[in-house]
Formats: structure tokens, C-alpha cells, sequence
């Protein structure tokens, strides 16, 4: 295999995909929703999973009539409610921790791809011993959020090498519309949500027992 046909760097969704989150993210909203009238239940959060952040708390805000709080501050409130639960543990989804740090001894490039604030996304990068993350690209780095294919294109663009060149892990659909849209390779992980089969595209059940090598046969 030469040279050219190996992925030149490894992007990474956070939430669903790195870290097992979307629960925070889900009982964080239903504290700030509890607050006002109307109903918001897990099919409403389900919606949100993938989207950027002011989208998701613009969405929120209509639905519920909130006033007393702009979306700047429901971000942060709802950004506080996660930090605090991964404060007192970061839950890694299955196989995701180890393959990272199997593709940094590997000598590949990586990068984090969030639609999460960059305080948080940091918050996980620095809990592995090295720098394995090069790029971190987060919400408020963007001015339009996954599914638009913005933050991958700027990823790649970060580390000087092109999109399609790149391997993408994404669990949900907004997400992985993302890095279809800007060229990756990209492999799908479901976990809360299904993601349809079609052709072209790579899902895996799991990234248990994912090896460097596996990236390889990508290309």
C-alpha cells in the first residue's frame, strides 16, 4: 500500500462518538426545560443530537417560550450541567479511548471535530497523557454548525491536508452529513439513532477491537 493511500489524519465527532455524553446533554435540557411550560421530552432531545449549539438552543427556546435567557446563556448553562457530570467521569464509548491512543503510537494525525464549546472539548482532549488531538475544532470555532461540512473542512484545512483524505468517525446522522459533505472518509458508529445503509457508506457496529490497520483498508 503506498503512501498516498493512507488516511493523512483520523477526525473525531465528541459526543456519541469519543464520549458516551449525549445523556448529560439530554438531562441538562430537561432541568432548563423543567423551568418553563410545555413538554420537552427525549424524542425532542433525540432531534438536537448532532446540531450545532446555538441551533439546538434556538430550537429550545422557541418550543418552550423561554425569554429570561438568551441562547448565549443557555449554552453555557447547559454546557456547565455537562462539564459538571465530566468532572466526575469522562464515559469513553466502547473501544474509542483505546483506539486513539493506538493511532497516536501509530503515528497518525487527529483531531477533534465538536459541535460542543471548545472549553469542553479541551476538557476531554487533555485527560490523555499526550497531545494526541493536533486540531480541535469546536462550535464556537464555526459560523455554520454540523450538518453543514464547515467544521471538517476547517479541520483538515488546520492540519494542511485535504478532507478527503481524512477518516471521520460520526454516530449521528447531522453529524455524519457533515463529513460526507465535506469529502471524508467517513465511518458511522451508531448509537442513539439509526443510521440507514446506502451505498458508499461505512457503518460500524462498534470500535471495539478497531485497529490502525482497519483505517487502512478505508482506502
Amino acid at each position: 500500500m503506498s503512501a498516498k493511500s493512507l488516511p493523512h489524519a483520523v477526525l473525531w465527532d465528541l459526543d456519541g462518538t469519543l464520549i458516551d455524553s449525549e445523556r448529560y446533554w439530554m438531562q441538562a435540557e430537561q432541568s432548563l426545560a423543567a423551568r418553563y411550560p410545555g413538554n420537552w421530552d427525549h424524542s425532542d432531545g433525540m432531534q438536537l443530537i448532532g446540531l450545532a449549539l446555538p441551533v439546538s438552543c434556538g430550537i429550545m427556546r422557541e418550543r418552550l417560550g423561554i425569554q429570561d435567557l438568551t441562547v448565549d446563556e443557555m449554552i453555557d448553562e447547559l454546557t456547565d450541567s455537562v462539564l459538571k457530570n465530566l468532572s466526575r467521569e469522562i464515559p469513553w464509548r466502547p473501544g474509542a479511548r483505546e483506539l486513539v491512543i493506538a493511532l497516536n503510537a501509530a503515528g497518525f494525525r487527529q483531531a477533534l471535530v465538536t459541535m460542543s464549546m471548545r472549553r469542553m472539548a479541551l476538557t476531554v482532549a487533555s485527560s490523555f497523557e499526550s497531545d494526541v488531538f493536533e486540531v480541535v475544532v469546536s462550535g464556537d470555532d464555526v459560523e455554520n454548525g454540523k450538518p453543514h461540512p464547515e467544521a471538517y473542512l476547517r479541520a483538515a484545512d488546520l492540519l494542511g491536508v485535504l478532507a478527503e483524505n481524512c477518516v471521520a468517525f460520526e454516530d449521528s446522522l447531522n453529524g455524519l452529513a457533515s463529513a460526507e459533505a465535506a469529502g471524508t472518509r467517513a465511518v458511522a458508529i451508531p448509537h442513539m439513532m439509526h443510521i440507514e445503509e446506502r451505498p458508499g457508506r461505512t457503518i460500524w457496529s462498534s470500535l471495539n477491537d478497531v485497529s490502525p490497520q482497519h483505517l487502512l483498508e478505508l482506502f
